[in-house]
């Protein structure tokens, strides 16, 4: 609600605040339920936060008609919501949409640094109509599905100021392709390779770090893993409240990102007898929906599969570079996914990678990523 009287909000100070962070909600389909509770969530983690040199909004689009509010402290240091503005029904995986608010949030509150939260379902790099599901972002306020396609949002992202880090709360999203697609647009991208709880980012544990001045990115990680390894018992658990079956997130460092490009393209070219086919049932697949179900697309380790290419020392060379791009990772010994219950995480890297399927359309988008032309995978068959 709108505040008034005591309840007005403090003041910001009169320098240029340290960051303002922007939580881009498109809950408005079967995650609707999970939105309240990480809003409430942003409240409480935002008591320990200076309000007066830091910003966090949120735009939520559940339900309810999509509202934009800032999360601040009133005079007596309460955390309130102010109500900046409320729309009208709006699909809010269209980028013109997206890009009016965060020109609204980025306009109205500069800041010195910027992050970014999309929350939402997600599918990785794969473009619709051709993913049977989802990509990042569903809407489905009208009655039929809307998504945003990763060259889209990229084409958002260009025309706001540069992240600090980018964080998916989302299934499926730290992936090789859609990290160097967004390369430029974030200092750090946080995600998970895999399925995440239903819960999603613990956020009364991560506001705070996300507004730390330095390893922000890392830190959000550090907190998102701690929480729910701390919940862990085994994987015995995956109740909505609790969600104790485990978890893994992954950062990110995008400068490093072409230069693994480059380590990949001279591993690739050194490597002999490429067959894909041959050794991808035995790399690690994040992808755990069944392959006969049309959701199946597969994201393999990417470690897993240079490992497998290259000899020793290639990979190696390699793997340094690897390292460099991989800010931080942790998961769990076991994760849920809500299609093949409990799977084991061990020799996971946090990275996944597409392979080619049998659905030529995909293979033919594939080929047209930013990913697949820095490592000139077309040259080795790919």
């Amino acid at each position: 609600m709108a505040c008034g009287g005591d309840d007005e909000p403090t003041k910001p100070a009169n320098k240029q605040p340290q960051r303002t962070v922007l939580a881009y909600i498109v809950s408005d389909n079967s995650l609707n339920y999970f939105s309240d509770g990480d809003i409430n969530e942003m409240l409480e983690g935002m008591k320990s936060v200076d309000t007066q040199v830091n910003n966090l909004l949120v735009y939520a689009d559940s339900n309810a008609t999509p509202v934009l509010f800032r999360i601040t402290k009133d005079k007596k240091g309460n955390v309130i919501k102010e109500i900046i503005r409320e729309y009208d029904e709006q699909v809010s995986t269209s980028p013109q949409v997206m890009k009016e608010v965060c020109n609204t949030v980025f306009t109205n509150y500069p800041a010195q640094s910027y992050g970014l939260i999309y929350w939402s379902h997600g599918e990785g790099w794969k473009p619709m109509p051709l993913a049977a599901t989802r990509w990042i972002g569903q809407d489905k306020g009208d009655g039929t599905a809307d998504y945003t396609n990763i060259d889209e949002l990229k084409q958002v992202l260009a025309s706001v100021p540069h992240l600090d880090f980018l964080l998916f709360d989302a299934c499926f999203m730290m992936t090789v392709e859609v990290a160097y697609a967004l390369r430029d647009e974030a200092d750090y991208i946080i995600a998970s390779p895999t399925e995440i709880p239903g819960s999603g980012a613990p956020y009364d544990a991560i506001v705070a770090p996300m507004f730390r001045p330095t390893n922000a990115a890392i830190e959000v990680a550090k907190a998102y893993y701690d929480h729910y390894n701390a919940l862990y018992d085994s994987g015995k658990g995956n109740s909505d409240n609790q969600w104790t079956a485990g978890v893994s997130i992954a950062t990110l460092k995008t400068s490093a990102l072409s230069n693994l490009a480059t380590a990949t393209q001279r591993a690739l070219s050194k490597a002999e007898n490429i067959n894909l086919s041959a050794i991808k049932s035995s790399l690690f697949n994040y992808d755990q929906r069944t392959k006969s179900s049309s959701s199946h697309i597969g994201y393999y380790d990417m470690v897993q599969l240079m490992q497998a290419l290259c000899t020793e020392s290639d990979f190696a060379t390699w793997k340094t570079a690897f390292d460099s791009a991989m800010a931080y990772y942790q998961a769990t010994p076991l994760n849920y996914s809500s299609y093949a219950g409990m799977f084991s995480m061990e020799g996971t890297c946090g990275l996944s990678h597409y392979l080619p399927t049998g659905n030529n359309a995909l293979n033919a988008a594939y080929a047209q990523t930013d990913w697949y032309s820095a490592a000139t995978l077309g040259d080795w068959g790919w």
